[in-house]
């Protein structure tokens, strides 16, 4: 057998080989998952889970995106799934994009997790955001972090009483306020701020072993068991799709309200729907 021959086996060997990884690499599939951030600790959980018993399947869940941010991904073909905080709007259901609610969340007030408190009223919360109470028990200042008006956050904490309606309309028009666009820039917001005051979902809290405090709101703990009874403010969570979207992606989304994906929200701070 000639040295030349040899050569061109291995190349043949080679080139072989390259075509039956791009093969085995292209047949993976592929779904892509990305939108509001407080239910994207629960959609990695559920993803690791599915992918355990598809495993011609792989699931990337892409940093925080905004529910509008995710929806405009969904309906222009960059991801598969979008999760939003919100229902679709009329212009985005025009577009194509079908949305299925499958949980809820308790959402929480947090705190820096310095703050010297562990318990709020409604009454102390509209008072914070109002500007009547500027310190905390400790003398620490209070600092707010706000979402803009626009939010889906912000227009959940209003609906809470109508002194709050007033105070969170208040404080947003108050120059040099913190800001944050989505649900992992509030968190990182009160993570770093001394004296910060914000909200968040449970399950967000939960999932990203987040060390914040989370506040009792009129003596009652929140947690997903007891927030249809007793917590008087939560989250609602939507799968986002396409009427045409793959049936890898249809089969996914359909695992959020599957028993073994029920199991796993309920686990992780949400009431599944």
């Amino acid at each position: 057998m000639t040295r030349g021959f040899i050569f061109k086996r291995a190349i043949v060997c080679l080139i072989v080989a390259g075509f039956l990884t791009s093969t085995a690499a292209s047949a993976e599939t592929v779904i892509k998952v990305g939108g509001s951030g407080g239910p994207l600790g629960s959609a990695k959980l559920l993803a690791k889970a599915y992918m355990k018993i598809h495993k011609g399947v792989s699931i990337k869940v892409l940093p925080s995106l905004g529910s509008s941010g995710g929806i405009k991904a969904v309906i222009g073909g960059a991801v598969d799934i979008a999760l939003s905080g919100r229902p679709l709007k009329a212009e985005e259901k025009s577009r194509g994009a079908v949305e299925t609610k499958y949980a809820r969340s308790p959402y929480v007030f947090i705190t820096h997790r310095q703050v010297n408190k562990e318990s709020i009223t409604i009454k102390e919360v509209e008072q914070l955001y109002g500007g009547k109470i500027k310190k905390w028990p400790d003398g620490k200042q209070v600092r707010l972090v706000m979402r803009p008006e626009s939010d889906s956050d912000t227009k959940l904490l209003r609906s809470l009483s109508p002194g709050i309606d007033q105070a969170v309309l208040s404080a947003i028009r108050q120059p040099e306020m913190n800001f944050a666009v989505t649900d992992q820039d509030s968190i990182d917001m009160v993570m770093k701020i001394p004296g910060s005051f914000g909200g968040a979902t449970q399950t967000q809290v939960l999932t990203e072993k987040l060390p914040v405090k989370v506040l009792a709101l009129d003596g009652v703990q929140p947690k997903a068991k007891t927030m249809k009874e007793a917590y008087p403010i939560w989250k609602e969570f939507y799968i986002v799709t396409l009427g045409n979207s793959s049936e890898a992606a249809k089969d996914f989304a359909a695992f959020f309200s599957s028993p073994a994906g029920r199991k796993i929200l309920a686990a992780n701070g949400n009431q599944p729907l």
